[in-house]
């Protein structure tokens, strides 16, 4: 399925999520909107679509990727009862090597309690866990963009320039997840 590039805010809903884990968007990377027919495989196979990047990533590296959390944030409840949760992470595939730098923003209120658990403990990745809890997800709103790493982002994956995707996923209707997913081509590509 092709997702067209909505550049409707992509670089500024980016960079509100880098701003939850980095002093600012300038030395974390360069963000560019870019529209799908701009992104070259694998990339675009990898972010073009309204899946979760769990399988994604999973389906591309031939095995399950695991979670190493860089950071984390809450949760933090608002005044409204949600409870907010969020996490910069890195994914990496059996042997080792980082494939997937993200981060997520979710309202842990939209999840049942073993789920929301489960999120906290970071034992899996946010895909594997919704996909496992049956929760019906819709991935919305995404917009992808062209990385090209500063230094903040550059010690986590390198100074490869990439590409990545942000994205909405609304659980039972609401909105409650918010991302930002960048692919580490760890193949080559």
């Amino acid at each position: 399925m092709k997702v067209a590039a909505e550049d409707g805010g992509a670089v500024a809903r980016a960079e509100a999520l880098v701003r939850l884990f980095h002093q600012g968007p300038a030395s974390f990377a360069a963000l560019t909107a870019v529209s799908a027919d701009a992104v070259p495989q694998p990339y675009r196979g990898l972010l073009d679509h309204r899946s979760h990047m769990t399988a994604a990533m999973e389906r591309y590296h031939g095995g399950p990727v695991s979670l190493r959390v860089v950071a984390h944030d809450g949760p933090r409840t608002t005044a409204d009862g949600r409870e907010w949760y969020a996490r910069e992470i890195l994914l990496s595939n059996e042997a080792g090597e980082v494939v997937q730098y993200g981060i997520v923003r979710i309202d842990l209120s939209s999840l049942g309690t073993a789920d929301a658990a489960r999120v906290r403990n970071a034992t899996a990745p946010l895909g594997r866990i919704l996909m496992a809890a049956g929760v019906l997800c819709d991935v919305r709103d995404v917009a992808l963009v062209a990385v090209h790493p500063g230094d903040e982002l550059r010690r986590l994956i390198g100074d490869r320039a990439t590409f990545g995707r942000v994205a909405l996923i609304r659980v039972d209707g609401s909105p409650a997840i918010e991302l930002l997913e960048i692919v580490v081509d760890s193949r080559g590509g």
